[in-house]
């Protein structure tokens, strides 16, 4: 949202800036057509990203792979050491 808004107030500025010639003029014309056309990636990408889900398949563990994980003993917790 925040990008379509400094691409309007970018376009807009471009827009009433002054001509000095042909050469700006092109220049000008080739600034708007690509403005125009990044606001409508702007707008497409808002309205496809609009939509959240989660992939919940993706995130399964496979119960097989966990007798290869080694089980971890901790003869105690001792936090003191963590801040010194």
């Amino acid at each position: 949202m925040k990008n379509i808004l400094i691409l309007m107030v970018l376009f807009s500025s471009i827009l009433f800036a002054s001509n000095d010639g042909s050469a700006t003029s092109e220049k000008q014309k080739r600034i708007e057509k690509q403005l125009q056309k990044d606001i409508e990636k702007e707008k497409k990408y808002a309205t496809e990203n609009s939509t959240f889900y989660i992939d919940m398949n993706a995130a399964e563990v496979n119960p097989e792979s966990l007798d290869s994980v080694p089980t971890l003993e901790m003869d105690e917790l001792d936090m003191d050491s963590v801040y010194d």
